[in-house]
């Protein structure tokens, strides 16, 4: 029996962990933490979480189907989840898969499979695998812009901030408007002396609840044809939130939904009132003052990136995953074509796909490794399909920003469709 290595015990490794163990698929697990959650385990040292942090999609839409969360909150906490992987972990056996505090620190590929190399409490070891599957996740590797000139006070990325404290007494300049972005504007709001946002371009802001119910919760049956659910939203959402440019905002230069939205409309009411300034790109710093590209400028002791991140595995040559420009390209993002025995999961964004989407992708893995063990013949096919055959568009018709932090992200509908698709082929002809 082959047996494989699954790099991390966040969401995604223990989506993999249990979907190869239904399968009765043996795996050894690699996790650089003491403990499973991945970043939702705020204690993990390299986690991006904050004090504040809660889900940002509802309860019901991110949840294992099959495990479903003991909560009654539409959007827990990030320590009701990081109880939530333990729980998960535990109850199907996965715990005792992982090897914690132990961190991969190389891929080599030898005799059809893998060498892993890793470092962990007994020192470092190498050992070798059928296949590996890379389960990080994407918010691991700060993206850091450059900027021109000199900052003379304190240059902070949103993943090394933690708490509120951080912020006391201080002028904050915040640059970008991302869903941690605005968390962070909410928190330093109480506690900063006076707080910025630099922004370049428009942003979409959907409210946590519409009609009395978590907003991701209202369309769950058929989806509607991309531009006809992008005119009613932008409609439903106008009258909810209003106009955001009425609030300093620039205008969108895209369709709602072509990048991801922001689920926080709490500081639209705190630019309403007054507790906050929205601020154009930066054009340069000077010592403590930032000059903005409309020819204003302010002084700032903390400038806060809220630039997002970059996909980042260092253990292994990029060549193995067929990197083209900010991202591997990969059959689903999950194979690479030339099926060299090393499966991605988790590299997706997505509005509305939670953790079962994730779920549902490690499915269609262990269907495929079960059948390369089992039927040799289907799995012979499906790689056929993959190499023989167009992509299927997981786009669901939304023309997504060229944006590098674009790049993976797909349209939940569309994707499980087409995973789900592939995974029912797979289980027909074994």
């Amino acid at each position: 029996m082959s047996r494989y290595a699954v790099i991390g015990a966040g969401p995604s490794g223990l989506a993999t962990a249990r979907a190869l163990q239904v399968q009765g698929i043996e795996i050894d697990g690699f996790e650089a933490s003491h403990g499973v959650g991945g970043l939702w385990d705020i204690t993990n040292p390299r986690s991006t979480m904050y004090e504040s942090a809660h889900l940002i999609s509802s309860r019901t839409t991110t949840e294992f189907a099959e495990f479903p969360m003991d909560s009654d909150a539409d959007y827990p906490s990030h320590r009701v989840l990081r109880d939530y992987f333990r729980s998960y972990a535990d109850h199907f056996g996965l715990t005792s898969r992982f090897r914690f505090d132990t961190r991969v620190t190389r891929l080599e590929p030898r005799d059809g499979g893998w060498d892993l190399t890793s470092t962990g409490p007994d020192g470092t070891s190498t050992r070798w695998y059928e296949g590996v599957v890379i389960a990080i996740g994407t918010l691991a590797e700060p993206n850091v812009p450059s900027f021109v000139g000199e900052f003379d006070g304190e240059l902070m990325h949103t993943s090394a901030y933690k708490s509120a404290a951080q912020l006391d007494g201080r002028r904050v300049l915040i640059v970008g408007a991302g869903n941690s972005g605005c968390d962070l504007a909410v928190d330093a709001v109480h506690h900063a002396a006076s707080i910025d946002m630099s922004v370049r371009r428009g942003y979409y802001f959907v409210p946590r609840y519409l009609f009395g119910k978590p907003s991701d919760t209202l369309n769950q049956g058929r989806p509607l044809p991309a531009r006809i659910k992008q005119a009613l939203d932008s409609r439903v959402l106008k009258a909810f939130t209003g106009d955001p440019v009425r609030f300093g905002f620039p205008k969108p230069d895209y369709r709602i939904y072509e990048s991801h939205p922001i689920v926080n409309t709490m500081v639209l009411n705190h630019l309403g009132q007054g507790d906050l300034r929205v601020r154009a790109d930066i054009e340069r710093f000077d010592g403590h003052t930032a000059r903005f590209r409309d020819g204003s400028s302010g002084d700032y002791d903390l400038v806060m990136l809220a630039t997002g991140y970059r996909l980042d595995y260092p253990f292994v040559d990029r060549e193995h995953l067929h990197w083209r420009g900010p991202s591997p390209r990969l059959f689903l993002n999950m194979f690479p074509a030339t099926f060299n025995g090393l499966y991605m999961m988790g590299m997706i964004e997505a509005s509305g796909i939670g953790w079962q989407g994730r779920f549902e992708q490690a499915e269609l893995l262990a269907s495929y490794l079960a059948a390369s063990e089992r039927s040799p013949e289907n799995a012979k096919l499906f790689r056929e399909r993959v190499t023989g055959s167009p992509w299927p568009d997981v786009t669901g018709g939304y023309h997504y920003l060229g944006l590098d932090r674009m790049a993976y992200y797909v349209n939940n509908h569309a994707y499980r469709a087409a995973v789900r698709h592939e995974r029912d082929a797979l289980e027909r002809t074994r």
